[in-house]
């Protein structure tokens, strides 16, 4: 076990302030989004899905220590960045996760070098898998001069779900990692975020994200994460800010209000959601969904499960927009539909247009969250998790308008 004297220690180094300027904040670093089919053509909707039932459980507080053989479904996006844990550092790609705050590397490519293990077991469960292992305490460098000491990080003997990536730094609020430790399930861990601020290397708990559309036939697409604030170069005009919902268990996450329109028509009241980049596509409640069908003719495909349209119905596609706090952001037609290069990718006809809006599965107000606004949503807009003002911002982008699908 880890001496209690020790242990207090650290945690007293990793969130008091210290007398230092926060002199290399913002930072922004590179970031990679590519789909994954590692396992051939798998269904973007049982991803989606399987993630939402798992962010609904963990809000209601299930015990996540309790690891469960959660099955890997593939044919979904993946976000990574480049993260150097110990020092001498050993570089690790780890999946960008905004569901979840954690981090932990696999444990058969983590490198003891500064290292040292707490002797606490710490565990979590995904949409698409889980890791369990034990807790370590290492030195984490996310950027240049975004070097963090003494940062928890989970070292995974058991992990399903990550396929070839490393493992998961978790940006979500620090309250999801409650739960993670079994002998101390009530008390939150410091997610990076956390301590680059309490140590002052960042001046706010704020990331700007920003990912690139898919361009032609390119498997992999270029995204870039700022630390301590936005990156002005990233984004168009002004960044409007809406507040943390105060609706459970949407309040728990990057969670906001907003109502949709198709064209003129509202399908959506306002309500609660969340912002995750860790689902795929657009999920809304059953009722605006069905507006939605209804509205654009779109017909069910069994092997996708998505909305299938012809070439005249995808002419016909009125805009789709979203009123979030006092702005609208209008996602175009192209901006409604998948990439067609990845047709085949998804199970899919490569001559066929499907729409990226799917059903949540729940009336309005039924299930945990009315909406989620997933990868197809955010990389359209610039978007902000600002953890110091409990607030979510968006922006346009270069490519909010683009018709790379």
């Amino acid at each position: 076990m880890f001496p209690a004297a020790l242990l207090t220690l650290l945690l007293v180094l990793s969130t008091t302030e210290l007398p230092v300027k926060a002199a290399n904040s913002p930072v922004t670093v590179p970031i990679t989004s590519r789909p994954e089919f590692s396992n051939g053509t798998n269904n973007l909707v049982a991803h989606d899905r399987a993630r939402l039932q798992a962010l609904g459980d963990r809000s209601k507080h299930e015990k996540r220590f309790t690891v469960t053989n959660v099955p890997l479904i593939n044919g979904y996006v993946r976000y990574s960045m480049l993260v150097d844990i110990g020092d001498p550092p050993t570089t690790y790609n780890l999946i960008l996760d905004s569901g979840s705050a954690n981090t932990w590397v696999r444990a058969s490519v983590y490198q003891e070098t500064t290292s040292f293990s707490t002797g606490e077991p710490v565990a979590a469960t995904y949409g698409s898998g889980f890791f369990s292992g034990s807790e370590y305490i290492d030195t984490v460098n996310v950027g240049p001069g975004l070097t963090v000491l003494h940062q928890s990080i989970g070292v995974a003997d058991e992990l399903a779900g990550v396929d070839d990536f490393d493992g998961i730094i978790g940006i979500g609020p620090v309250a999801l990692t409650l739960k993670s430790k079994p002998e101390m399930p009530e008390e939150p861990i410091p997610t990076v975020v956390n301590n680059l601020r309490s140590q002052n290397i960042i001046e706010a708990e704020v990331l700007g994200i920003f990912f690139q559309p898919y361009i032609n036939s390119l498997l992999e697409s270029s995204g870039r994460i700022t630390f301590g604030g936005t990156d002005s170069d990233l984004y168009k005009g002004n960044i409007a800010y809406t507040s943390i919902t105060d609706t459970e268990p949407a309040s728990k996450y990057w969670g906001i209000n907003q109502s949709i329109r198709y064209g003129d028509t509202e399908i959506l009241r306002a309500t609660a959601g969340i912002v995750d980049c860790g689902a795929t596509l657009l999920a809304i409640a059953t009722e605006a969904f069905d507006l939605y069908k209804a509205a654009t003719g779109g017909e069910y495909d069994s092997a996708t499960e998505l909305l299938v349209i012809s070439l005249d119905q995808y002419d016909a596609l009125q805009e789709l927009h979203f009123i979030i706090g006092d702005s609208t952001y209008t996602l175009t037609r192209n901006a409604q539909i998948w990439p067609r290069s990845l047709n085949t990718k998804v199970s899919g006809d490569a001559g066929s247009i499907y729409l990226i809006v799917r059903d949540i599965g729940t009336a309005i107000g039924e299930g945990d969250y009315d909406f989620v606004n997933g990868y197809v949503f955010m990389q359209r807009f610039y978007t902000v998790f600002d953890a110091t003002n409990s607030r979510v911002g968006f922006a346009t982008t270069l490519y909010t308008q683009a018709t790379s699908n």
